[in-house]
């Protein structure tokens, strides 16, 4: 069910998230300058430059997440990681044929778009397997600025746990209350079509027993 939250359309405004991994620059500086002496057909050559070119322009394109693109810096790095030795792979080979290179950059591009489309999503699952309120730290693929993701999670044991994590879901539901709106971020367990009685209208009148009524029927 999480994952089937996690998965619809992005804002449009996101560019991606390998490009604010540390090394990003340097490395695909080196890939662009040194791909043209990867392909014998000369039409390779700006269609794998443009490839990676738009590199983090089209990653969140593809990535398909109603969730925010927000990545923990561990992650990240896994990600980059993985992508960094593909291409270094890659370069290490010699002259390819005709539309080997080009399309061999699409793979790995695929790859890298799955891996980070894991990477968020299996952190917001992980999230969701505590008991209350959880947060977690972030980088925003938008920006590349810190961020947190906040969650609500179900794997309370007890009554006494379940109690406890509802009364700190409604102390932190007014504290963002009387936050500023101009500011303030909307958690996304705030805003999932599945809990219409957390919705923002709804809240002024939720109280310790709906709470609790509505997160154990959904």
């Amino acid at each position: 069910m999480a994952l089937l939250l996690c998965l619809g359309m992005v804002a449009a405004l996101a560019r991606g998230c390998l490009h604010c991994h540390g090394n990003f620059s340097e490395k695909f500086s080196f890939y662009r300058h040194h791909v043209n002496l990867k392909s014998w057909w000369v039409g390779d050559i700006p269609v794998s430059g443009a490839l990676l070119t738009d590199w983090s322009e089209d990653t969140l394109k593809e990535l398909h997440l109603a969730i925010p693109a927000e990545i923990t810096q561990e992650k990240l790095d896994r990600v980059a990681q993985a992508v960094y030795r593909r291409l270094d792979q890659l370069y290490q080979g010699k002259m390819y044929f005709p539309g080997y290179f080009p399309n061999a950059l699409r793979t790995i591009f695929r790859e890298q778009v799955l891996l980070i489309q894991n990477a968020i999503i299996e952190s917001r699952i992980d999230c969701e397997r505590h008991c209350g309120i959880f947060s977690y730290d972030t980088i925003s693929c938008r920006n590349c600025t810190d961020s947190q993701v906040v969650c609500f999670g179900y794997n309370c044991e007890t009554l006494t746990q379940w109690k406890t994590a509802v009364q700190g879901l409604l102390a932190y539901i007014n504290k963002w209350h009387k936050q500023d709106a101009s500011v303030r971020h909307t958690p996304a367990f705030l805003v999932s079509p599945s809990f219409t009685c957390l919705e923002p209208q709804h809240l002024a009148n939720l109280t310790l027993e709906s709470a609790s009524e509505c997160l154990t029927e959904h």
